[in-house]
């Protein structure tokens, strides 16, 4: 495995990952069912990966949070062809910005380049916990895996601190590359 995000064709991945969860989405019978993220059902983890599509286009074009925010549509009822629709939407700004666009997030500015590895390692992370919620394959392609881990794993000692995720689960050092990624943000795929 290359450790260097860098060297990763993170552009390439942002459609693995963007397949993965469809195919979970696909697979979706009951929005109420719980999901790992212990704060969102599965309607709501849906919600919450639509809208980072949604903040894509705006941000990449240069605004700031404050100024794209009143841009950001409410999702209408069908979550499934709100995905196709942001997704798309996310894929071709994608597309057209350069690595080192300058994007306003909420915490900074950061170069497009890091702007889409945390986007693909959002989804990345979502897809195994809506592959729980509907009891679809929880095994997330290994290319994605590698370079979400590259992400994660130097961050480790801060990732809890964020508020974004639980506390690390424990697991051995020779635990398969996905398991250790998903301890770093508090799930356990052992379960």
């Amino acid at each position: 495995m290359n450790g260097d995000p860098m060297s990763i064709d993170w552009l390439s991945l942002h459609g693995t990952a963007h397949d993965e969860f469809g195919a979970r989405l696909a697979a979706v019978t009951d929005w109420s069912a719980p999901t790992p993220d212990t704060e969102w059902n599965t309607h709501q983890l849906v919600q919450h990966v639509i809208e980072e599509q949604q903040w894509v286009p705006l941000l990449l074009e240069g605004r700031t949070v404050r100024d794209a925010h009143p841009l950001i549509r409410p999702l209408g009822d069908d979550l499934i062809g709100e995905w196709h629709r942001y997704s798309a939407a996310a894929a071709s700004a994608w597309a057209k910005a350069a690595p080192e666009t300058p994007v306003h997030v909420s915490y900074g500015t950061i170069p497009a380049s890091e702007y889409l590895r945390e986007q693909v390692s959002d989804v990345t992370i979502h897809t195994w916990d809506l592959a729980k919620a509907t009891h679809s394959s929880d095994s997330i392609d290994p290319a994605l895996i590698e370079a979400v881990y590259t992400v994660f794993e130097p961050q480790k000692d801060t990732l809890e601190a964020s508020g974004l995720f639980a506390s690390p689960v424990p697991i051995a050092d020779d635990a398969p590359l996905q398991s250790r990624l998903l301890a770093l943000t508090g799930r356990d795929d052992r379960e």
